[in-house]
């Protein structure tokens, strides 16, 4: 059960962000308290289910799950207000009405026209509004206009579970018969592996190319897990992982990505 003073949560990657928006709330909206402050949209799940604040400010693209991401898990269990740096095509979506939305850098009179609107809903205690289909488009012209289209996170099943793997936590990925095993760490930091039903050659476009390298036709890596690399006689490699016993070859065709190390 929600408390009766109003309550919210701060998703944003950027600390001095978060920060500074919680400064602007607190001077807009005395009585509203912070509860939260998330740095990336698994951890505002996360924190949501935990302390279910009565509104949301969520960045709408931050690393791993992004924004609206997050903002579908939550749906209309609290009051949604997007925070957003340059993503025209995000505002003109937003500008139906339904959705709330801040600018970077947020000015006070936008701000406080946004505490006003949020004061309204809750004292009438108007629910939250139903956004599923607009958050739908939304997220999709996020996609579409994603730098370089870059995957950000991987859709993979543990156990009896499905996984949300934000992409900058995968440390390797191993082409298997028709499935791909993905090798990545887990909120401790533990070594965990997954699988997913696409075949590494669909991956590989979807990658960062200057953070994942491919080294044989079966293997793809997260250079910022490489611990070291040993070379074979037989003009191939392996390559060692940081905090993890699995050893990934590298054929010759990829070798020279390693001459200098």
């Amino acid at each position: 059960m929600r408390s009766p003073t109003p309550t919210a949560l701060i998703a944003d990657d950027e600390p001095l962000l978060r920060d500074a928006l919680a400064r602007m709330l607190s001077q807009a909206w005395p009585t509203l308290q912070i509860v939260a402050q998330a740095r990336n949209g698994r951890e505002a799940i996360e924190l949501f289910e935990t302390k279910q604040p009565a509104i949301c400010f969520l960045d709408v693209q931050m690393p791993g799950i992004s924004g609206i991401e997050a903002a579908q898990h939550i749906g209309r269990r609290a009051h949604l207000v997007f925070v957003t740096a340059y993503d025209q095509y995000a505002v003109q979506a937003f500008s139906h009405g339904v959705l709330d939305y801040l600018v970077k850098p947020v000015e006070p009179v936008r701000l406080a026209e946004t505490v006003a609107r949020l004061q309204e809903r809750l004292h009438a205690a108007q629910p939250a509004a139903n956004t599923e289909e607009l958050l739908i488009k939304l997220a999709a012209a996020i996609q579409r206009n994603a730098s370089a289209g870059t995957l950000r996170w991987i859709r993979a099943s543990v156990g009896n579970t499905v996984r949300l793997i934000p992409v900058e936590d995968v440390d390797f990925l191993r082409a298997e018969e028709k499935y791909t095993v993905v090798g990545w760490r887990d909120e401790a930091s533990q070594p965990r592996e997954a699988v997913i039903r696409l075949p590494l050659k669909e991956l590989i476009p979807q990658l960062d190319a200057a953070q994942f390298a491919q080294i044989h036709r079966a293997a793809v890596v997260n250079l910022r897990a490489v611990s070291h690399v040993t070379r074979n006689q037989n003009e191939t490699a392996d390559v060692h992982l940081k905090g993890r016993t699995e050893v990934l070859p590298v054929s010759r065709s990829y070798l020279h990505l390693f001459r200098q190390m």
